[in-house]
């Protein structure tokens, strides 16, 4: 809950994505590829041992054909149709909201795992669950540059890209069940309009207990041998007449157009592999102050917050077993962001990342200086560019604690609902996103679910940890409306604001209901202001929306200098012959490479692949490494039937891969070949936590979850043979 705002209050910081990276015969396996792009990869590929011919590679081209078209995005992961009764398999961490979601106190299925024996059985992932499954992709390109072109200043620019994303959205939208985005690609050299299917009602089918699917904890993420069986599964459903609908006892399963088929053969070291999925953001290519701003001040700062968030919650929901429940997944995720950013830093100190961004940048700037006038344009580019980070980077203290405040607990309920009154008065195509009438049941979703996602007691520690947070800043950096409200800056202060927010009448479904219609004036009442959650919202929503106009007219400048520069980029590494790939977008991606070992910094050999024996020997009974007896059982008796590999004597757990990935791709299948499922990708290693900024061949590995002790899981220690066969695998293996 709190991690993916916090995720976007970095961005706040000034942070330019450059959205190019590239691609070269000695960096064979580097680049998030566009589909379309296969066909310029051909020789690559069959160099890499992809088995398909001239019309398979146009076919897997085809983002809605086969196999891509059976890959999903699904709320920050990636999920994939495994058969064609809507079966979708993803990771063990992408379904924790769901898992929690359906866990109380009396049954925690986080710790026991869930299976299903029939479709009834099956439970809502919640409201706001979707999937979203690719009908067309327009080029919009031109419309979007003519559109640009025509406006008059920075915030013109920004105005006319917001109308026509509107207008276009809401055109592609007209028919029902659909959802439309545009898309950035190459730093704005290119707009794609993509619309998908927008399904609604996801359920619950499948995740092995934490003991298997979390089985290494914190303590594994982002390392290597890995013992992890990091996988579950939900289903769609639709409507009776078959299209997308919320979600009803009597819908009936979504039948995808494509579903992916597990493969028969089994993988080995040195075999071709290739990967789909949504990674959501990389900077390759970014500019040197911008690398510096990160490794120097986001990454530390935010891990800091991270962790010490991670311990006031753990503390305060471990007296209650259902808010640990609930708040699991969001500790989790602040852990292991916090693991990776750290890595990242270290990272970036080992390999000296900051000198080679700053010298990269140097020499393509030298090159434009001697092109003379011609270079000029990308060298005032570049120059406005670092100005508009630095703008940007000037309050970035301020906008992270604020933009935090307002995205917890009853202050979360209180500014959206404050800003949703403000927007409503608008006409709808003048409203800003997730504010619009196509929006208004995901917004009302958010306000019925929110008490089963948070504890007011929890809640009253963050906001406690962010008001400590805000004090601290110095009075030049503070804001005159929030200081009124607080009315003080000490520990009694920041007591009495706590009391006064946990007395809040927004604490409460049937309470926030009536204010889902309220007008602006009733949130600005006197009576109405007393109320601790509603005084911050009015207190703070003119800094806030000051913090978004400052954000729109640094964009309007951004989206004219940086296409300027990145095509003075692209020129620059065309000279050498490389391939441009563009930056994750959180649009489909393919990556491609082969099954693969690595050597650790110390010189450590590693394997490709770790063994279930492995499971037993880290055995120790105690979370994290608490393997369930029936997966010990089933070790220790060697009943691995068809699904052990020959080469192992052993069921495969994880495998290592030299795939190019990045935060989204978990839950991305990895295909062999063939386009068959060969596995679940779920992690990168420790010498790869940097790769969003800077790609390592030699070291960067993406771990996955072997299928066939997916399958192994399915048939001996948490038995599912309905899904098995679903699948259309016997549970006896092949």
């Amino acid at each position: 809950m709190q991690y993916a705002v916090l995720a976007r209050a970095m961005a706040m910081t000034g942070t330019l994505l450059s959205g190019l990276a590239w691609h070269g015969a000695a960096r064979a396996v580097e680049g998030l590829w566009m589909p379309s792009q296969l066909p310029e990869l051909a020789s690559a590929l069959k160099q890499s041992g992809a088995r398909a011919n001239a019309k398979q590679l146009g076919q897997w081209a085809d983002p809605k054909g086969d196999p891509l078209g059976a890959v999903v995005p699904l709320g920050g992961c990636t999920a994939s149709f495994v058969s064609s009764k809507g079966l979708l398999l993803t990771n063990h961490h992408c379904a924790l909201g769901a898992i929690a979601l359906n866990s109380t106190g009396q049954r925690n299925l986080l710790r026991d795992g869930f299976k299903t024996g029939t479709n009834n059985e099956e439970v809502s992932a919640g409201p706001n669950a979707r999937i979203y499954v690719l009908d067309s992709v327009q080029d919009v390109t031109a419309k979007v540059q003519s559109a640009l072109s025509a406006a008059a200043d920075p915030a013109a620019r920004m105005a006319a890209l917001d109308a026509l994303e509107k207008q276009l959205v809401s055109e592609c939208e007209r028919t029902p069940g659909y959802g439309c985005r545009l898309y950035s690609y190459f730093g704005g050299n290119r707009f794609e309009l993509q619309r998908s299917l927008e399904i609604r009602d996801l359920r619950l089918v499948y995740a092995p207990p934490e003991g298997i699917g979390n089985f290494g904890g914190e303590n594994d993420n982002w390392m290597w041998p890995r013992h992890t069986g990091d996988f579950a599964f939900y289903r769609a459903y639709v409507g009776k007449d078959g299209r997308p609908a919320p979600y009803a006892i009597d819908n009936i399963p979504y039948q995808p157009k494509r579903w992916l088929k597990i493969a028969d053969k089994p993988l080995g070291a040195g075999d071709f592999v290739m990967l789909a999925g949504f990674p959501s953001l990389t900077n390759r290519y970014a500019m040197a102050d911008d690398f510096q701003a990160n490794a120097e001040w986001t990454y530390p700062t935010v891990a800091a917050h991270y962790k010490r968030l991670a311990a006031l919650v753990e503390a305060e929901s471990r007296k209650n077993p259902q808010a640990q429940a609930k708040y699991a997944p969001t500790v989790r995720g602040w852990l292991g962001a916090a693991k990776n950013y750290e890595s990242q830093i270290e990272s970036f100190r080992r390999a000296g990342t900051a000198q080679l961004k700053r010298n990269e940048e140097n020499e393509l700037l030298e090159w434009l200086r001697g092109k003379g006038a011609a270079g000029q344009p990308a060298l005032d580019a570049h120059a406005r560019l670092v100005e508009l980070g630095n703008q940007a980077r000037a309050e970035r203290d301020r906008d992270l604690i604020l933009g935090q405040l307002a995205a917890t607990g009853a202050l979360w309920n209180a500014t959206q609902l404050y800003r949703g009154a403000i927007e409503r008065a608008k006409p709808d195509a003048q409203r800003e996103s997730g504010f619009h009438d196509r929006d208004r049941g995901a917004y009302e979703n958010g306000f019925k679910q929110f008490d089963r996602r948070s504890d007011v007691r929890v809640d009253r520690q963050v906001l406690g940890y962010w008001l400590h947070e805000y004090v601290k800043l110095s009075k030049e950096h503070r804001v005159a409306a929030i200081d009124q409200w607080l009315d003080g800056d000490d520990e009694k202060a920041i007591k009495r604001a706590l009391d006064r927010i946990g007395k809040s009448r927004l604490l409460g479904v049937e309470q926030r209901a009536g204010w889902l219609n309220a007008e602006r004036a009733s949130f600005e009442s006197k009576d109405s202001l007393k109320d601790g959650a509603v005084g911050f919202a009015v207190a703070a929503m003119p800094i806030l929306l000051q913090m978004e106009q400052e954000i729109r007219a640094r964009a309007g400048e951004t989206v004219a200098a940086r296409p300027v520069y990145l095509k003075a980029l692209a020129d620059f590494r065309k000279s050498v012959g490389r391939i441009a790939y563009p930056d994750a977008n959180g649009s489909l991606r393919l990556s491609y490479g082969t099954v693969t070992a690595y050597t650790k910094d110390n010189g450590a050999k590693q394997l490709p692949f770790t063994r279930v024996e492995e499971i037993a020997a880290r055995h120790s009974g105690a979370a994290p490494f608490a393997a369930p007896q029936p997966l010990l059982g089933a070790i220790s008796a060697k009943r691995y039937g068809a699904l052990a590999d020959k080469r192992l004597d052993s069921v495969p757990v994880n495998f290592l891969a030299d795939l190019d990935i990045s935060g989204g791709n978990s839950g991305s299948p990895v295909l062999d070949g063939q386009g068959k499922l060969v596995g679940i990708a779920f992690d990168s290693n420790w010498e790869s936590v940097s790769s969003s900024w800077l790609f390592d061949p030699a070291a960067t590995r993406t771990i996955s979850v072997d299928q066939r002790y997916m399958r192994w899981v399915m048939q001996e220690a948490f038995p599912a043979p309905r899904l098995l066969a679903e699948m259309g695998v016997p549970a006896s293996g092949r």
